[in-house]
């Protein structure tokens, strides 16, 4: 790797500014649902312990309005650090200021203090508003690790920014480290045939992926709402599916790319008579019109087929989003044959998105898979452009 990694850095006696990605899921009363993203963190967080420096971690979740707002807090994450660290985690009052520098300073060797949330900050995502909001989170470390590949491809303060402020002691955490040990050979070198499989909602969102993979891929597949604006540049209509004008303008492009031919659209779809799990549902062919008021909800059984039996050829899979409306039972069938699919692969299988895996760890398949992703969007522009804000603000690694 170019970049600096925790097994660089001199750890004695430091304090480590780490930047993580808590943005957990939570229940509606505030627990968190789901711990993976704090369990993802966990060999970065114990390494520093170990190895005599004290940690300073900072994250945000969710999306406040660049104000407090204590549905955001991250205590719950502190707490629940402090139980799979089993030590102390106390949660600072704010991100910044003199009594979280007070707070950072008493800190011990294998002691570790949470940040409140960053997003409390308009100038965590708006830098350029406030650059003293940087220079007081770079006060609070004397050397910096990013491990929060999820937000790497945005250029905010935690992340792109503060890593200036550390030159030739900015690194990767383990995590980080390893989603770009995956990821990479992707770009560069993966074992043909490469097949990809893009789902989710907006193609404008993803185009410019699309057009990227469509290079490197022998098979492009594209499930989800992601179709429909092929559907309607195709000519064909589909009925009351969620479908933006700028989308089908993006799709006709897309289907105008020199390697157009890789692109791999359904053979078929599960519709339904209402945007619901116990609507009216039927089978309909890929090339037939949505009847008005009706809704494509998910990829039908002889697309599962002919998909499975080409998926079979690969030796590199990237899977990002899932092919239907996941979030209900009825419509989950496709999202969860693609994961079966790919768990019985005998290829190298790279999975980036939140929804994916889910439906990976609901099926209990997350070890069939060579790696889940902790970022979809990240994933997605690394794929597209190949290098990410928050990496390339990390210190280079010199070569001797």
């Amino acid at each position: 790797m170019p970049k600096l990694t925790l097994h660089d850095l001199p750890l004695k006696g430091q304090r480590v500014l780490m930047r993580v990605d808590f943005n957990v899921p939570q229940n509606k009363n505030g627990t968190i649902s789901d711990d993976s993203r704090i369990r993802a963190a966990l060999p970065s967080i114990e390494f520093v312990l170990q190895n005599g420096a004290s940690l300073v971690l900072m994250s945000h979740l969710g999306r406040p309005k660049a104000s407090v707002d204590l549905k955001y807090t991250l205590a719950p994450c502190a707490q629940r650090l402090s139980e799979l660290l089993n030590i102390p985690v106390p949660l600072a009052p704010d991100c910044v200021g003199p009594k979280v520098e007070k707070m950072a300073a008493a800190l011990h060797a294998g002691e570790v203090l949470m940040l409140e949330n960053v997003r409390f900050h308009q100038a965590e995502e708006e830098p350029e508003t406030d650059p003293s909001f940087t220079k007081q989170l770079a006060k609070l470390g004397t050397v910096y690790v990013n491990d929060a590949f999820g937000t790497a491809h945005r250029a905010h303060a935690s992340t792109a920014l503060v890593a200036k402020c550390f030159p030739g002691k900015a690194a990767a955490g383990f995590l980080m480290e390893s989603e770009l040990a995956h990821l990479t050979p992707l770009l560069h070198s993966p074992q043909h045939p490469f097949h990809a499989i893009i789902g989710g909602a907006k193609v404008s969102t993803k185009a410019g992926v699309i057009q990227n993979l469509l290079k490197l891929v022998d098979r492009l597949f594209i499930g989800g709402g992601m179709i429909f604006p092929f559907m309607k540049a195709k000519g064909i209509d589909v009925g009351a599916s969620m479908l933006d004008p700028e989308d089908v303008h993006t799709a006709r492009q897309i289907l105008s790319h020199p390697k157009a031919d890789s692109l791999i659209l359904p053979k078929d779809l599960v519709i339904a008579s209402a945007f619901a799990n116990d609507a009216e549902r039927k089978i309909s062919p890929f090339t037939i019109d949505i009847p008005p008021h009706w809704f494509g909800m998910d990829i039908g059984p002889e697309t599962v087929s002919s998909w499975a039996d080409q998926l079979k050829e690969a030796r590199s899979i990237f899977w990002n989003g899932p092919v239907g409306v996941f979030e209900m039972p009825n419509f989950a069938s496709g999202t969860n044959a693609i994961a079966q699919i790919l768990s019985h692969a005998n290829a190298q299988t790279i999975v980036g998105g939140g929804d994916s895996i889910a439906a990976i760890q609901q099926m209990h398949l997350t070890g069939k898979f060579t790696h889940l992703s902790t970022g979809g969007g990240a994933s997605l522009e690394f794929l597209e452009f190949g290098h990410l804000p928050g990496v390339d603000a990390l210190s280079d690694r010199k070569i001797h």
